[in-house]
């Protein structure tokens, strides 16, 4: 999926491995900003992903947990979805509402399923019961409910589109302020990744050792495969995390 060598998405090899795996296979999918990598295929490349799926008999199984948290528009980070759904897939998604609401700590979301007919869709919930029921039957509804109540007012939908697109946006500016430190600091290497990438992270590039080395010296921490929580940037720590990066890779 991700070519480490130019930061980017490896279409081509996506596209093979599609093409390779046995027909019938389910595929996880992400609706929008890829976590870990930040790359997200453009429509004309989903468009092909769906077309091949749908000839080779794919099943998608969409992953969404940060829709309105990519372009800053909810309907827009799911324009994925809609597009697979359009093309006639039979497709599942599972849906989590912890980050773009501030609800981590409550684990909310949803699974929802496309069958072909009413009678598929119900012997599907009935399958998911027997799942739920001596799994956890009856989760907490606080947080359910908390969604719910938004979802259901336009105002207050309103409200939500507009404080998810300011997050959004502030992530957004923060790419750009990181990229922009980083090259006054001095480093020679492409860091066009930053800026192209979309979503709450950032795939930096930096090796294992290179993290490391940055925890011991600069007290900057990201997880070992270099992905950077952009939430976490600031324009007061921007900066210090630039010459860290550029300091342990220069």
């Amino acid at each position: 999926y991700y070519d480490s060598e130019s930061s980017s998405l490896d279409f081509d090899g996506l596209i093979r491995d599609f093409n390779e795996i046995p027909e019938g296979t389910a595929c996880l999918l992400h609706a929008c900003a890829h976590n870990p990598t930040g790359m997200d295929p453009t429509l004309e490349q989903w468009k092909q992903i769906s077309e091949l799926m749908k000839k080779r008999n794919l099943l998608p199984f969409f992953d969404c947990a940060y829709q309105g948290f990519a372009s800053g528009d909810a309907s827009t980070d799911a324009a994925s979805v809609r597009m697979f759904v359009e093309d006639g897939h039979m497709m599942g998604m599972v849906q989590s509402f912890s980050k773009n609401f501030g609800l981590y700590g409550h684990r909310v979301g949803a699974l929802s399923v496309v069958g072909g007919d009413p009678d598929e869709a119900k012997r599907v919930v009935s399958q998911m019961k027997m799942v739920i029921r001596p799994m956890y039957s009856n989760p907490p509804r606080h947080g359910a409910r908390l969604v719910s109540t938004i979802l259901s007012d336009a105002q207050l939908t309103q409200d939500f589109v507009e404080q998810c697109k300011g997050m959004a946006d502030r992530i957004h500016s923060m790419r750009g302020l990181l990229r922009s430190s980083l090259e006054t600091a001095g480093s020679t290497h492409n860091w066009e990744h930053i800026t192209n990438q979309i979503g709450m992270f950032a795939y930096s590039g930096l090796s294992k050792d290179q993290v490391m080395e940055m925890r011991e010296r600069h007290h900057v921490y990201c997880t070992a495969d270099g992905r950077i929580s952009m939430a976490g940037v600031t324009s007061g720590n921007a900066e210090y995390i630039a010459n860290a990066i550029h300091d342990v890779s220069k």
